[in-house]
């Protein structure tokens, strides 16, 4: 099979990109859905306060997908991932109630993302990792950016997926040792830590929350030490830009919080693309090399 063109390969991965992006959207939707929902049960069982008649949020893969307003069952033509959406010009087919840009972004942002991921790797196994992370940095980001919330369901088994691969030979995309691997899930970990402890020291405020610092752990483990300060550096020139963009332009309060997961994400995602020419200009630059 690695005898076919590699456009082809790309073009496969681009359309099996757009597939998973439908499946994506439901876990960026559902699954923060379901863990609030727990929470309130918890709560209620904490302060012993009297059961509400609440339906749990359906996981993402029991219930079909639905018009997020009337209810009513999506047809599968209506389901095709970005064209669905066109062709129904944003608006539900049955209460024509506007649909979210959001489906057809992701939809899109997996297909072109997955696509990238093979022309960079080519049909390999590596490869195949590589498309997984993408699609659990996409799932990751898009919850953060709605919720301001990374779950545990997603960071803990890319976490242990990455340190996983470093167990089977030809499946890492990028080559990192078992011992790499979980030095630099910890220091991932506490790098962003200490620079909560210390900006909350200093303010008084929470600059960020306990999931960057998973997530950053998880990228090391897939990623190795090497990445982790060019991830921490660039997620922040990322944010200041986007930040910045969004107080000039939409009227953003300053002291209104905004999400560093999906920076992170993008970080990674560059550095798993790029990262070994990124470092090489570097070092060509500084004269180290």
């Amino acid at each position: 099979m690695s005898d076919l063109p590699l456009a082809l390969w790309v073009a496969v991965a681009g359309v099996l990109g757009l597939l998973v992006g439908s499946f994506l959207n439901v876990v960026i939707l559902r699954v923060p859905a379901r863990m609030q929902a727990d929470w309130r049960r918890q709560a209620r069982e904490v302060l012993d306060l009297p059961e509400v008649d609440e339906v749990r949020p359906p996981g993402v893969v029991v219930e079909g997908s639905h018009c997020p307003k009337c209810k009513h069952p999506l047809a599968a033509h209506d389901n095709i991932p970005v064209l669905g959406w066109l062709l129904l010009r944003g608006r539900c087919r049955y209460c024509r109630e506007p649909i979210s840009k959001q489906y057809p972004l992701v939809e899109l942002l997996s297909g072109l993302a997955s696509a990238a991921v093979v022309w960079r790797f080519g049909p390999t196994a590596g490869a195949l990792a590589a498309l997984v992370f993408t699609w659990f940095l996409i799932a990751l980001s898009g919850i953060d950016a709605r919720t301001q919330l990374l779950p545990d369901e997603l960071n803990y088994p890319l976490l242990w997926i990455g340190l996983g691969l470093t167990l089977i030979p030809g499946w890492q995309p990028l080559p990192v040792s078992p011992p790499a691997a979980i030095l630099a899930a910890l220091i991932g970990y506490l790098s962003l830590w200490s620079v909560y402890q210390a900006f909350r020291l200093l303010t008084g405020k929470e600059g960020m929350g306990f999931g960057d610092f998973k997530l950053l752990a998880a990228l090391g483990a897939w990623m190795g030490p090497v990445a982790l300060l060019p991830i921490i550096m660039l997620s922040s020139f990322i944010g200041a830009i986007v930040g910045g963009s969004m107080m000039l332009f939409f009227k953003h309060q300053r002291d209104v919080p905004i999400p560093f997961g999906p920076y992170i994400a993008a970080a990674g995602w560059v550095w798993l693309m790029a990262g070994d020419r990124i470092l090489g200009a570097y070092l060509q630059m500084t004269g180290l090399r």
